[in-house]
């Protein structure tokens, strides 16, 4: 009132609900997530791509049946359930939970994006942090300290602790820096890599601690 909107997600949904009515409409996918999303299947599938499909669908059903299960018929370590800036979950915690706000929300996680990352056993949680880093601190415009110079930073202390340099310290300091980075930041972007990387270490820190 007025309302502005600027994503071709929700423009493409206009459609349907004038021509389902939005009663109709909202009887799709689940409570407080009603009606559909496209989810972006990526990664180690055999079948990756883009499916609409309604909120609450069960997320091991995205990957064995819709994205028929992990390629080369290895295991699946980890899945990002919605895009990169979401925290990431353990195969164990992505057999239960479904495809909507609330449940991933509980599961420490948030549907995000959509773009549902599958990452099978041969996926190095540290290599991925640095991947994952680099990428923001390449989009990052610099405007604001937190993220100009904490992207950079985190992307440093990951590469080093992936070349086997890193020391406990470094992983402390990771963290740190990160939780200086979440929050003070003047859009979302350096939250995100913050974000990201804490949950990587959450989950799965005796890889940190490996190399």
């Amino acid at each position: 009132s007025p309302t502005a909107v600027n994503n071709v997600e929700s423009i493409a949904t206009v459609t349907p609900i004038i021509e389902m009515g939005g009663a109709e409409y909202a009887k799709l996918g689940v409570e407080h997530s009603t009606g559909t999303r496209v989810f972006s299947l990526s990664g180690n599938v055999v079948r990756p791509g883009n499916y609409e499909l309604p909120h609450g669908y069960p997320l091991r059903d995205l990957i064995h049946e819709v994205g028929g299960g992990i390629a080369g018929g290895r295991s699946l370590k980890a899945v990002i359930p919605g895009g990169s800036s979401t925290p990431i979950l353990t195969a164990s915690e992505a057999e239960k939970v479904t495809l909507d706000f609330d449940s991933l929300s509980q599961a420490g996680s948030a549907i995000g994006s959509a773009a549902v990352i599958v990452l099978d056993d041969r996926c190095c949680m540290v290599q991925l942090g640095v991947r994952v880093s680099q990428f923001y601190e390449h989009e990052s415009c610099g405007k604001c300290t937190p993220c100009r110079v904490g992207t950079r930073w985190l992307t440093q202390i990951l590469k080093k602790i992936e070349a086997g340099h890193g020391t406990h310290a470094d992983l402390d300091l990771l963290l740190d820096v990160g939780d200086h980075v979440n929050g003070t930041c003047l859009c979302p972007l350096g939250d995100s890599d913050a974000i990201a990387v804490a949950s990587y270490v959450a989950k799965f820190r005796e890889e940190f601690l490996q190399h």
